[in-house]
């Protein structure tokens, strides 16, 4: 019997795995679900695993934090152990975490296949921890599942096109298979408001953008309501930041929990790359807080806006545009086209 390895280990990578466990199980594959615990606060964890229906993983790393270097070598020593002992004949990476790049590493280095799902994006912005994990990441594995068109040109343009298929984009399934009318929005997600995260290092870790961009949400207009990521958190009580104005802070919401509330806001302000295509999708205009994107479609008809801290953020939002109907990211059938695409491989 196939064995696939799935390997997770922050909130965005559970989301993308869970269409694709779901299937494995529907086929019959055997799959062995490894959290490397990249992420390792329950908000960010636990509750999103048990929102999106995904099992209690068959191995838990528990690596926690530590520098670009420490929390990479943990995971390869880790990850390459856990691979070695259960015996899989294929590994599923996803996204482009610390996780992602160090289950690529070691698990072609055991000579065992290696598939990732969200290959080619590029930001181009080679200071972007995150590109630099996909890069590398994409040159390492067997397989790359590209969930757009641009993404297969991305890698067409360095010599990966005969690794390359175009599978579209999982998060369209996760979406797609949320009961919206089943959801309960918080007790604030009423009237008129924006939602907003922002957890990139390059906003958070910074002295001077970390607080023009709380200036900025606070002043736009309307109620912001900011999701802090444990890494925001820390980093404004380190520089002695607060929310005031407009802005209040609360935790992360699970995964259908965040998207009805997103669906019911006015507009997204965001660093997520995830959470500026989810907008995209469901018609919510969105303000990125980046000076580039890894998901260029979003740009199209100004349904997402790139700006830098210190503009008027207010200003800078698009007007609600309604419900894409585009199949720009798939049409909710990724995870049959990935599993379809292993099962072929290995046969």
């Amino acid at each position: 019997m196939i064995r696939v390895a799935n390997v997770v280990g922050a909130r965005p990578q559970f989301i993308k795995a869970g269409p694709v466990s779901k299937v494995l199980a529907s086929e019959g594959i055997a799959e062995l679900l490894i959290n490397t615990g990249q992420h390792y606060d329950p908000l960010m964890s636990d509750r999103i695993m048990h929102d999106i229906g995904l099992r209690e993983p068959d191995v838990n790393l528990g690596i926690g934090s530590g520098s670009h270097a420490v929390q990479t070598g943990r995971i390869m020593e880790s990850v390459e152990a856990a691979i070695s002992k259960n015996q899989v004949d294929l590994v599923v990476v996803y996204g482009d975490t610390n996780t992602t790049l160090a289950t690529a590493i070691a698990s072609t280095k055991l000579q065992v296949p290696t598939a990732h799902v969200e290959a080619g994006l590029r930001s181009f912005n080679r200071q972007m921890p995150e590109e630099i994990n996909r890069v590398l990441t994409d040159h390492a594995c067997d397989i790359l599942f590209a969930p757009t068109q641009t993404a297969i040109g991305h890698l067409e343009r360095e010599g990966l096109l005969d690794r390359a298929v175009l599978s579209g984009d999982v998060m369209v399934d996760a979406l797609e298979s949320i009961d919206f009318s089943a959801v309960r929005t918080p007790e604030w997600a009423t009237g008129d408001f924006y939602l907003a995260t922002i957890h990139r290092a390059e906003n958070t870790d910074d002295r001077h953008r970390l607080p023009e961009i709380l200036i900025g949400l606070a002043s736009t207009g309307a109620p912001v309501h900011l999701l802090a990521h444990p890494r925001l958190r820390r980093q404004m009580d380190e520089f002695g930041l607060c929310a005031g104005g407009l802005l209040t802070l609360h935790d992360p919401l699970p995964y259908s929990e965040m998207l009805a509330t997103l669906r019911s806001s006015r507009g997204l302000y965001t660093d997520s790359g995830g959470l500026q295509k989810e907008a995209y999708i469901l018609g919510v205009p969105c303000v990125t807080i980046r000076d580039e994107t890894e998901w260029p479609e979003t740009l199209h008809d100004s349904r997402n806006v790139l700006v830098s801290p210190g503009q008027d953020l207010g200003a800078a939002m698009p007007a609600i545009l309604g419900k894409v109907n585009s199949h720009v990211f798939g049409d909710g059938k990724a995870a049959i086209r990935i599993v379809e695409e292993i099962t072929r491989a290995l046969r």
